[in-house]
């Protein structure tokens, strides 16, 4: 897989996930995002993609480009969650 296909890869996968909650608008009545969480959305995945790229372009050491992008994808998950349902309590968690 050359470096090309691997970005073009990286940045599609936060476009076909967000595409998930666009239908899921407009098919379901319990499915209710706003612009607001799309946006917030976008931010989140195409940012860990951004930093998953510059891992894999920087960091020479297999072991530690996988490590390093699974702790990125976790701290993405974490703050996904705290978002949506506010498992640590901070003011930032979702209603």
């Amino acid at each position: 897989m050359t470096q090309k296909q691997k970005t073009t890869f990286i940045y599609a996968a936060p476009a076909v996930l967000l595409c998930i909650p666009l239908i899921g608008n407009f098919t379901s009545k319990e499915f209710d995002w706003s612009i607001g969480d799309f946006g917030i959305a976008a931010v989140l995945l195409f940012g860990t993609a951004f930093l998953i790229d510059l891992i894999q372009r920087i960091i020479k050491n297999r072991t530690y480009k996988i490590l390093t992008s699974i702790a990125i994808v976790v701290l993405l998950m974490l703050t996904w969650a705290e978002l949506a349902v506010g498992i640590f309590g901070t003011q930032f968690a979702g209603n």
